[in-house]
Formats: C-alpha cells, sequence, structure tokens
C-alpha cells in the first residue's frame, strides 16, 4: 500500500492531476499507519500472527 501510494504520488506530481496526488497520499499515510500497528505487534483487521 505504501509504494502504491509512492507510485501515485509521483504519478500525480508529474502529470499535474491532483486527484492522483491525493489519493497517494492518503493511501501511503494508512499504508504507514497500517505498517506501525502490525510492527508494533497490535492486530491489524481481525489478524494475528503467532510466529
Amino acid at each position: 500500500m505504501i509504494v502504491l501510494g509512492v507510485i501515485l504520488l509521483i504519478v500525480g506530481f508529474l502529470t499535474g492531476i491532483a486527484i492522483l496526488w491525493t489519493i497517494g497520499i492518503i493511501l501511503a499515510v494508512v499504508g504507514v499507519i497500517l505498517w506501525l500497528l502490525g510492527a508494533m505487534g497490535h492486530a491489524v483487521a481481525g489478524r494475528k500472527h503467532y510466529w
């Protein structure tokens, strides 16, 4: 999700399409939040791994 967000940010910036820029920011932020929650050991979306 983070990678897709960054790709959309770059494409939106290069083409000047504001909606891609906005969606890219949202995806990148949500991806970072989910990544941090998963790294801290919290169950994300009801999934918890036991290894």
